[in-house]
């Protein structure tokens, strides 16, 4: 009896620690991630294109960074979702087909994003875990989109000096930003059941996790992540060990 109690102890402890269970507003998430992640000047970093920042989110463009679109957007680093929030919003029905409770104040039926941030709180913890947000300059946030990442070898460079690459939607992204990426995606599908990658796209992230190995920075920031989101990465618990 001791034996099954024990067990069921575990699996829920795992359950409980599986995801953000704390962080219920993107708005909020976003205010952590400037105040409470990343705070010191080592870390200050955009993650597709290593542009620095301060603490008014000023950006400082890196040498030879160019940009042609999303002119207006480029001065000051967003909040990137590394995995898409399409990708997982499209799982919930209130992103589908809407809600009885998504009308705006026009009597009009919405969908989408802003119905299933309205109307699910499941979708709005996801939506604010700090492990699946970086700052990113924000042309390079909104040329990103919602697109999957891939290999692009023929494609040029969308930035100058940033070897972000877009191309029919698809996106190869920095090798710098590769490993972060991979281990992104791994977490999110081991931490939420409803979200799952294609067999290519978990191939690639398992290649990408093994060839770009974690990095101090990197451990840093997952910390900083766990200590104000109450949750643990069971992708990267093991592999920061070493720092």
């Amino acid at each position: 009896m001791k034996l099954i109690w024990l067990i069921v102890g575990l699996f829920c402890s795992g359950a409980l620690a599986a995801g953000n269970t704390e962080i219920e507003s993107f708005s909020a998430a976003k205010k952590l991630m400037q105040n409470s992640i990343y705070t010191t000047e080592a870390l200050r970093k955009t993650i597709y294109c290593g542009a620095t920042f301060d603490s008014q989110k000023q950006v400082t463009f890196p040498d030879g960074f160019q940009t042609a679109v999303y002119l207006k957007r480029r001065f000051k680093w967003e909040a990137e979702h590394i995995v898409p929030a399409e990708n997982f919003g499209q799982t919930f029905s209130e992103w589908r087909e809407g809600s009885p409770v998504c009308v705006d104040s026009k009597g009009k039926k919405f969908k989408g994003r802003k119905c299933a941030e309205k109307a699910n709180k499941e979708y709005r913890l996801m939506q604010s875990d700090l492990y699946n947000l970086a700052p990113a300059i924000g042309s390079v946030n909104a040329a990103r989109q919602n697109y999957n990442f891939t290999m692009l070898p023929a494609a040029k460079p969308t930035f100058g000096s940033c070897d972000m690459r877009i191309e029919n939607d698809k996106v190869q992204p920095p090798e710098e930003a590769r490993g972060r990426i991979a281990r992104a995606y791994l977490y999110f599908e081991a931490s939420y059941p409803r979200y799952k990658m294609s067999k290519s796209q978990r191939q690639l992230m398992n290649a990408w996790d093994k060839q770009y190995p974690v990095t101090k920075g990197e451990c840093e920031i997952a910390e900083k992540v766990k200590a104000v989101q109450q949750s643990d990465n069971p992708v990267l618990d093991g592999k920061c060990a070493a720092f």
